[in-house]
């Protein structure tokens, strides 16, 4: 099948060898989101209302942090601060005006708590991510009824971590066929289950060696099984497991 343009990221890395190619494949797009977020797109009128919106979650507003462009930063949030004083004043002032109890909540609209509750329930970065993430797990399913090459290239990864086995897992009806998604669920459940095999015999060997009867034997490949292990159970990429 001759690649298009938005088939290349998803082939790539399901042809890498990590632990997990979806969380492989999250990881680059939140470190495009972060760059773009940073970058010239900051100064146009449409990135910065979204970000005046939305803000950030604070994984990712440390993340922008670490960052080098501070000014850039800074101009985000001072748009961004302006915005939410502004809205939360209206908000407070409607709730002093409508008499009776402080908290009593006006016909179509937002207390204070829930505009706050909103607003750290979104983040510019992450919304970013998982639209573009949706559309690249949408590509998988399409390469895999399309494409031999792909479905041979998935049967040999190292698997998937938990979340995202069980992701796709639950995805895989709304995007294939009867036939098709019998012998899908097949080929993810045989690597998954699998690899979790093998993370688990080099978890326990990496255990065994700090055991003084196994102090002289090999470590075989159980050096780096607790940071694999991390990221089969929690999707953690490490510098290790990277």
């Amino acid at each position: 099948m001759k690649e298009q343009l938005y088939t290349i990221p998803v082939n790539e890395v399901f042809e890498g060898e990590c632990e997990c190619p979806l969380c492989k494949m999250k990881e680059q797009l939140e470190r495009n989101a972060i760059e773009y977020t940073l970058g010239p797109s900051y100064m146009e009128d449409d990135v910065r209302a979204m970000t005046d919106e939305t803000g950030f979650c604070e994984k990712h507003i440390r993340d922008l942090y670490m960052e080098k462009n501070r000014l850039g930063l800074a101009l985000i949030l001072s748009t961004h601060l302006q915005k939410t004083t502004k809205d939360l004043k209206t908000l407070s002032s409607q709730s002093t005006q409508s008499g009776g109890s402080f908290f009593k909540k006006r016909e179509n609209t937002a207390t204070i708590g829930e505009y706050v509750d909103k607003l750290k329930k979104r983040c510019f970065i992450c919304e970013r991510i998982d639209n573009t993430f949706d559309r690249y797990v949408e590509t998988i399913f399409h390469l895999y009824k399309k494409d031999p090459a792909f479905s041979e290239k998935l049967c040999k990864t190292k698997g998937f971590c938990t979340y995202h086995f069980a992701y796709i897992y639950d995805m895989a009806p709304k995007h294939l066929s009867k036939d098709v998604l019998e012998q899908f669920l097949t080929d993810i459940k045989s690597v998954y289950f699998d690899n979790m095999k093998r993370i688990q015999e080099d978890l326990e060997w990496f255990i065994n060696k700090f055991d003084y009867r196994y102090k002289d034997e090999p470590w075989k490949n159980s050096k780096d099984a607790l940071p694999r292990a991390m990221l089969k159970t929690h999707s953690v990429l490490t510098d290790e497991n990277n």
